[in-house]
């Protein structure tokens, strides 16, 4: 098990197999030693998080979906280093897309979720570059999506 696996696991966190794309894309593209992953929809096994962060849905759900994007992230990472998530060298920078209501403004509140998670798994490797944007609407009617960019080795 690599560290960053071992520090999920203390944690409570388990990796879940990567969701496979719903579109004409794929899960990421790697350009030398930078990775770009395709966006994390706030899924889990039991369906996930959907609706509208301050409308459907409050602060600290919208947190927890961030969080999960997050885990989904670190899946495809783990995917793109075959296995060992050890070879992730840096999270370059992450954009959280939260679905907003008309009155809700804490939308880097919402992305922290993501962000801490990075943070947790990876040390200071973990800190990135970010974007935090409100949108009106997201696929599929989840409440938050993520994408990321990754230095593997």
């Amino acid at each position: 098990m690599s560290e960053v696996e071992a520090r999920l696991a203390a944690a409570g966190l388990v990796l879940p197999v990567p969701v496979a794309p719903v579109a004409n894309y794929v899960p990421f593209v790697r350009s030398g030693a930078l990775v770009h992953i395709s966006g994390q929809v706030s899924l889990d096994a039991t369906g996930g998080v959907r609706g509208v962060v301050g409308v459907d849905i409050d602060l600290e759900t919208a947190q927890s979906a961030a969080r999960l994007c997050g885990i989904n992230l670190i899946a495809q990472m783990k995917a793109v280093c075959e296995g060992d998530l050890d070879r992730v060298v840096r999270v370059v920078k992450l954009g959280g897309f939260v679905q907003a209501g008309p009155d809700f403004f804490d939308i880097p509140k919402v992305v922290n979720g993501a962000s801490d998670l990075m943070v947790l798994a990876f040390g200071d490797a973990g800190r990135h570059a970010r974007s935090a944007v409100g949108v009106y609407r997201l696929p599929l009617n989840f409440a938050v999506e993520v994408d990321a960019v990754v230095e593997v080795r």
